[in-house]
């Protein structure tokens, strides 16, 4: 019999709200005892005193034995759930920022207080990846994981593709659907999607890499002419988190922008869609596709953890005791299409093998095969130059 969940819940924005919309239709057995909120003034459409300003109420409360944290502030999210583990208590997040920042003290916390911490909701929205790569691939080898993993970026991208839109009014556009902050840096230029496949990569080879590490370039410097480069080659742009393991030793990770053929399962992952590939010696390919954003999405896989935590439910993370051995890696080749301004960023980027090369007056790119650290070092230059990147092929060692 599952045991009775008291929740303690931090947040109540888009997120929460749909996952209380969720909860209510449902007939389970849990209870939201208390919400935590930064505004105390917000109208709510739920009852004043269940709500709080102050963490303690929840954290401090033996009545409540499970913690739900759906905050934006990645520094107040780690101090919420690190405190709630050491208090005995269960916890749910969505917040990938602070889990990829932490998760080795997390799982250290873990592992001393005894507690659990589930967070499918944090990768992917609905798409319930974690979980399968913790319990499906347990004992699989995994060659690697890529995919469509931010639905703000492939938003813009499919509007500018499918529906011609330049990328600052398909941005404008993602903003006033609420796809894309005001701010739109964390999306478009891949860090929510980096975070994202730090927390995947770590569930499939049982390696923590700092979030730092990764390279991650975005969209933000995308100009029609790589949009037409693309649809005359019958491809089109997505912003693809990509993690490989090379060999027994070493796994490479990255985000960027790559062009996608019509025969590969991305092709038609669009607008706030997300897509998973995973690629297995023994389950060969395998594809997971829904949406990745939005408070229903997103609070069906913050409920699924719940609801799992009735059943006393962990990771296990058997990866992490089988590959102590294993290292991040960020010297590989790739082979690119780079459309640029200047000759200079050209000549530091040290193109290993040069495939096509074209100049105009208003359009200049060329294509090769280009050290991985080479675009790490440069990464400034090419900020400056406003110069667009794009992978072609798969990664290779070197």
């Amino acid at each position: 019999m599952s045991k009775k969940l008291n929740i303690g819940l931090f947040g109540f924005g888009v997120v929460g709200q749909g996952l209380y919309d969720i909860i209510k239709t449902k007939h389970l057995n849990l209870e939201i005892i208390k919400f935590v909120i930064k505004d105390a003034t917000k109208e709510r459409s739920l009852p004043q005193h269940l709500f709080s300003t102050d963490k303690n109420s929840i954290l401090q409360n033996p009545e409540i034995n499970t913690v739900v944290e759906l905050i934006n502030d990645s520094d107040a999210a780690f101090e919420i759930v690190s405190a709630a583990i050491k208090a005995g208590k269960n916890v749910v997040s969505a917040n990938k920022k602070m889990i990829a920042q932490h998760l080795a003290e997390l799982i250290d916390l873990l592992h001393q207080y005894g507690t659990s911490l589930l967070y499918e909701g944090a990768v992917c929205g609905s798409i319930p990846i974690i979980r399968n790569l913790e319990e499906y691939y347990d004992n699989e080898l995994l060659y690697s994981i890529s995919g469509i993993f931010n639905g703000s970026s492939n938003y813009i991208l499919s509007k500018g593709f499918n529906d011609g839109l330049d990328y600052a009014s398909a941005l404008k556009q993602a903003q006033d659907l609420g796809f894309a902050e005001t701010d739109p840096t964390m999306d478009v230029d891949g860090f929510d999607a980096k975070f994202k496949l730090v927390i995947a990569a770590y569930h499939a080879y049982g390696i923590v890499v700092k979030p730092e590490e990764v390279f991650n370039l975005g969209i933000a410097n995308l100009a029609v002419q790589d949009i037409q480069y693309a649809k005359e080659k019958d491809l089109k742009i997505k912003l693809v988190p990509f993690a490989k393991k090379l060999n027994d030793k070493q796994v490479c990770m990255y985000v960027l922008p790559r062009f996608i053929n019509r025969n590969e399962l991305l092709y038609n992952v669009d607008y706030e869609y997300n897509g998973v590939i995973v690629q297995a010696a023994f389950a060969d390919q395998q594809f997971f596709y829904g949406k990745g954003a939005g408070g229903h999405p997103t609070g069906s896989a913050v409920l699924s953890d719940i609801t799992a935590l009735r059943y006393d439910y962990h990771y296990e993370y058997k990866k992490a005791a089988e590959t102590d051995h294993l290292q991040f890696t960020n010297d590989v080749e790739l082979t690119v299409y780079l459309r640029y301004n200047q000759e200079e960023l050209v000549d530091a980027l040290q193109f290993e093998h040069v495939a096509e090369r074209f100049y105009s007056e208003s359009f200049k790119f060329i294509t090769g095969k280009i050290k991985l650290i080479n675009l790490i070092a440069q990464e400034h230059r090419i900020s400056a130059d406003k110069a667009f990147i794009a992978v072609t092929n798969p990664v290779s060692p070197r």
